[in-house]
């Protein structure tokens, strides 16, 4: 008798391995969004065409001859392209872009994708006014609205959830950009104190080098003023 060893079928274990690439294959296809962050790439001005060529997310789909807002299909980045003045968020869930016809016109988000407690939040709105400081945007309008530090004092400020602080920035005659960070009751979280950051950018709307000199009502919640000759970009001269 003639003792017969069995042994698997290699063409089954090949199918099987063939198998097993493809699945790992589909999910990491689908799961791409959680891995690498998706970006929206733009600058004001731009087309949606050019948007869409760069960017890493998709998008709302464009609507022509109209002014319409369209958002990314998942969390993204914001990558705001220019020579000089050119930056970067952290991942947000909600990121709106304004359009005029297919002309990038506006910007309002969020960089976070959920309300932060206040170590993450500072963080985040000291890390963008640095690039905008390493960049030579201008903080603006600071005698009313100083620009946001992590300090005691801020923290203090914007604990009581009265009011949010909020700084201007100017890149030349190019961009304005409106920094906000808020109190926020997070049904999730009720327990905890957290917060909410809102940045908006577009062309210049205020005129802030007409109305700087103008007298101003007292402030009845005024926001922490810098110490004197601090300057908010600590790596450039006051």
């Amino acid at each position: 008798m003639t003792l017969r060893i069995a042994l698997p079928d290699w063409r089954g274990w090949m199918w099987l391995a063939l198998c097993m690439v493809f699945a790992l294959a589909a999910a990491r296809q689908l799961t791409q969004p959680l891995w690498d962050d998706p970006v929206i790439i733009l600058e004001i001005g731009g087309t949606y065409e050019s948007m869409m060529e760069h960017s890493t997310a998709r998008f709302s789909p464009l609507i022509r001859g109209h002014v319409w807002g369209g958002i990314p299909k998942t969390d993204a980045r914001l990558r705001v392209v220019d020579p000089q003045y050119g930056f970067e968020t952290p991942l947000a869930r909600f990121l709106s872009v304004g359009f005029d016809d297919n002309v990038v016109d506006t910007i309002r988000m969020s960089p976070q994708i959920e309300p932060l407690l206040i170590d993450d939040a500072m963080q985040v709105v000291v890390d963008l006014q640095a690039q905008w400081c390493a960049k030579g945007w201008k903080p603006m309008g600071t005698r009313r609205n100083p620009t946001i530090a992590d300090t005691p004092a801020w923290r203090a400020y914007v604990r009581q959830g009265v009011l949010s602080g909020v700084s201007y920035w100017q890149a030349g005659d190019k961009y304005q950009a409106m920094l906000s960070l808020a109190r926020f009751r997070d049904s999730r979280h009720l327990d905890q104190e957290r917060y909410l950051i809102t940045l908006a950018l577009a062309k210049p709307w205020t005129p802030f080098e007409k109305i700087e000199n103008l007298p101003e009502e007292p402030h009845h919640f005024p926001p922490p003023q810098p110490q004197q000759g601090a300057s908010p970009c600590p790596s450039q001269p006051s």
